[in-house]
């Protein structure tokens, strides 16, 4: 018994493990969406004869084993069943044939021209073209026209082994039924010519077509439409002599075909006036039509085919009209960075700057807390080497690894603990702005230490009485692995850059939680921190815009914050970030028809904050689609030309805000591995972001691991402690 319970538990341990490996929905989605955008670029490049595209074209070649009549016959050849025969078009009859198409622009007009005066044609489609063009094919047949093979993809077919020519034929075969619901028996090789130019390479792949059941048709009189001769040359090349039928080579795609249209609309009167007729191949020789309706599964496999291709086609044409956004909004972006944080950085820097009459009097800190006991105590001690007068509040928010005895132990002056049952940040600070003794509220995270210099640098612009927050220079402490050195430029470069544009714009978006002051006096009026969005600290922003407060950016206010060490952590952290900026924005969507201060930010600060925020990145993996396709399919060389122009503007936007930053360039190194590795991280957590607020789904608060790696300042920058154990895990 108690062996048959222990199998059973481990069946049922195994079934819980299969559940509990099961790829959740919010990581099945974007794989999802990025399968498909993989498939519908691969779908285009075989279309476009990107993929499996060959241009080699055969040399002539020997003639002895081709049959003699084959050279001095007709130029329609018929090689089914092992016959070896060849046929001519009657005289006074001329079969116009047309190569390549069908071509959006030129095919139509050649045929107006053809309707125009009554005469059909047979037009050789290739199955690129047929797929992204179908109603010119369907056309085609409506108007009595004739249609045929020209291989999918255009190669010679000497070079091809039977599989490929099979697969030519089949899937030329495929777009011709899926655009006009017929199938047809007539073939035109690519490269051919008259049958005299038949040799002992092509010659068997004409003898391979007809055992697959097509009739070959080359030419006798070539127009040479394709070198552009003038249109009195294309008409006297196409012109038979002494009433002789043909069969006449023409293109109606390739390139500019308008002397093609010209001669045509010409050559057709005049020589149906000397009694010539125009008809498709299977008139001219008086025979069964060549084409035949197709039913059944054959006919839904070949709709399938045309709906699967002009589906690629219209995404792609969207990437591509999206990548023409991305690249305006990000060189956008990228200007207005470097003219407004310039702009920003000489007005703040200027001799004689003040914002008003100084700060000197004492401010309210809070810290809230929730299990850190690890960081705590050096964020205290960074409080107490202040050399502004502050009070310390630490909201303890149901901690459950001592976080509050520890800073009760420390027995410190002006800091005072608070206790509450675990309710999340927003509440914490609200408790912490109920119990603070002055107007002036300085906020940062349990795992943040602050120069001696943060927060006399913070406060000052509330010298003057219009602003009613501060947003400090939030840096990464822990920068000494990979990973931190990618978030370290991305705050420097990414956020810090960005709230000197936004202040110049006066629609700065957020204060970070790491960093940020606000007057009790403008808090209080707007409920203080909502717990209505994921981002309280982007909610609180814009509440304050809205109310009429200015909200300006301290560069000088330095805090040291410890940003996430593993991926997973830095997941949580973004995907929390992105999610409750857009709840953030949709909270306050109603600003953009109100007046006021508030119709001001809806105008003009919530479609910045949307562009560069929200539809910006998650329109930039574009960039990197189109790199990776353009790499594999071509053009090569101007597609790595492009990424590194994009590189090297950003190259110069983080160079630019390193050095306003006063920050070391060395860290630039990883600049270009943090766009190949780093970008991607962040695109899928936004595009799961986007699918969490589509899908309605909620996200909850989620504490991220901390090693307290980041230790108390002993000057301007903070020292990095060394940890030992399993602290600090690697990036992986």
């Amino acid at each position: 018994m108690a062996s048959r319970t222990r199998r059973h538990g481990a069946a049922r341990s195994a079934r819980e493990g299969v559940r509990r490996r099961r790829l959740p929905l919010r990581l099945l989605l974007p794989l999802l969406v990025l399968v498909a955008l993989a498939a519908m670029l691969m779908l285009r490049g075989y279309v476009h004869s990107e993929i499996l595209a060959d241009h080699r074209v055969q040399p002539p070649a020997a003639t002895d084993r081709v049959p003699e009549k084959i050279l001095e016959g007709g130029p329609v050849i018929d090689a089914r069943g092992g016959r070896t025969e060849s046929l001519s078009v009657p005289d006074h009859r001329l079969v116009l044939t047309f190569d390549d198409g069908p071509d959006p622009t030129w095919t139509p007009r050649v045929l107006d021209v053809l309707k125009k005066h009554d005469a059909h044609a047979v037009f050789f489609v290739t199955g690129t073209m047929a797929s992204r063009y179908p109603d010119l094919v369907q056309r085609m047949v409506d108007e009595g026209h004739e249609v045929g093979l020209h291989t999918f993809n255009h190669p010679d077919l000497s070079f091809q082994s039977k599989k490929r020519i099979d697969w030519e034929l089949s899937q030329n075969q495929l777009a011709i039924t899926g655009a006009a619901g017929v199938r047809t028996s007539l073939f035109r090789p690519p490269y051919s010519s008259f049958a005299d130019a038949m040799d002992n390479k092509s010659w068997p792949v004409t003898e391979y077509i007809g055992s697959r059941g097509y009739i070959t048709v080359v030419n006798n009189t070539d127009s040479e439409d394709w070198q552009r001769p003038g249109v009195d040359e294309i008409i006297r090349r196409a012109t038979p002599k002494n009433g002789d039928g043909a069969i006449v080579l023409m293109h109606d795609s390739g390139g500019d075909r308008s002397q093609t249209v010209a001669a045509l609309d010409r050559f057709l009167p005049d020589l149906q006036k000397k009694g010539y007729e125009f008809d498709n191949l299977t008139e001219a020789l008086d025979a069964p039509s060549a084409m035949t309706p197709v039913t059944g599964a054959e006919l839904w496999k070949g709709k399938a085919w045309v709906f699967l291709v002009q589906a690629s086609e219209k995404i792609t044409d969207g990437l591509v009209a999206g990548l023409a956004v991305i690249g305006t909004l990000v060189i956008g972006r990228f200007v207005l960075m470097l003219l407004l944080s310039g702009i920003h950085a000489r007005r703040v820097r200027r001799k004689g700057f003040r914002w008003g009459p100084p700060v000197t009097e004492p401010v309210t800190v809070l810290v809230p807390a929730y299990n850190e006991a690890k960081c705590i105590e050096n964020t205290v001690n960074s409080l107490m080497a202040s050399d502004h007068p502050v009070e310390v509040i630490v909201v303890d928010d149901g901690s459950t690894d001592g976080t509050a005895r520890i800073v009760e132990a420390m027995g410190l002056p002006n800091v005072r603990v608070i206790r509450q049952l675990n309710a999340g940040k927003p509440a914490a600070l609200n408790r912490g702005l109920a119990n603070a003794r002055y107007d002036i509220v300085v906020m940062m995270d349990g795992d943040t230490v602050f120069e001696p210099s943060t927060v006399r640098e913070l406060v000052q612009p509330f010298g003057d009485p219009k602003v009613g927050a501060v947003a400090g220079n939030a840096k990464v402490g822990n920068k000494d692995s990979l990973i931190g050195a990618w978030q370290h430029i991305e705050y420097v470069m990414g956020f810090n850059l960005d709230r000197r544009m936004y202040d110049v714009l006066r629609c700065m978006p957020t204060i970070p939680g790491a960093v940020g002051a606000f007057r009790r006096s403008a808090l209080e009026p707007i409920g203080g921190m909502s717990d209505d969005t994921l981002a309280e600290d982007t909610d609180v922003t814009m509440a304050l815009h809205r109310a009429g407060w200015r909200v300006v950016y301290a560069e000088n206010a330095r805090a040291w914050t410890e940003a996430p060490e593993t991926v997973q952590q830095l997941w949580s952290q973004r995907y929390r970030w992105s999610y409750g900026t857009m709840q953030a924005i949709w909270k306050h969507r109603r600003a953009v028809i109100e007046k006021g201060p508030s119709g001001r930010f809806g105008r003009v600060g919530l479609p910045f904050v949307s562009l560069f925020m929200v539809l910006a990145p998650l329109l930039a993996p574009l960039i990197d689609v189109f790199l990776l396709y353009g790499l594999v399919f071509g053009p090569t060389e101007k597609t790595i030309v492009a990424w590194l122009g994009v590189l090297a503007i950003q190259a110069v936007c983080a160079a630019y805000a390193f050095r306003l930053d006063r920050e070391r360039m060395t860290h630039l190194i990883s600049l270009p591995l943090q766009q190949i590795l780093y970008r991607q991280l962040m695109y899928v957590v936004l595009l799961q972001s986007w699918i969490t607020a589509l899908t309605g789904g909620r996200l909850r608060w989620q504490k991220l691991r901390r090693t307290g790696v980041v230790g108390a300042p002993g000057g301007s920058v903070p020292r990095q402690r060394s940890q030992s154990g399993d602290d600090r895990r690697p990036v992986a």
